[in-house]
């Protein structure tokens, strides 16, 4: 079934949801993940796709599982491929049974 609204972006999530409640700057938050500030700001901003290594290291600080992470980000490149506009028109393959 085709999601209607757009999911969120893990890094907007974890801006909003997790580290303004608990009230730690970017810098902080990039020294606590060991990655440099530029690459936390260009995540939480949405420029940047969770990667493995974002989503391991955000299971650490956060305690919580790589794949939630992952998930997230899954869900939104679905959602974006799917509500994509094709250049040019597709024709289905020839299937034969």
């Amino acid at each position: 079934m085709k999601q209607i609204r757009k999911p969120s972006h893990p890094g907007v999530f974890l801006k909003f949801t997790i580290l303004d409640e608990i009230n730690i700057s970017i810098t902080s938050a990039a020294e606590n993940l060991g990655i440099t500030r530029k690459a936390l700001s260009e995540f939480v901003n949405g420029k940047a796709k969770c990667s493995h290594a974002m989503a391991r290291r955000l299971s650490e600080a956060t305690g919580t599982g790589v794949a939630v992470w992952i998930n997230m980000q899954a869900k939104l490149d679905t959602w974006e491929a799917e509500n994509m506009e094709l250049g040019s028109s597709v024709t289905p393959f020839a299937l034969q049974a």
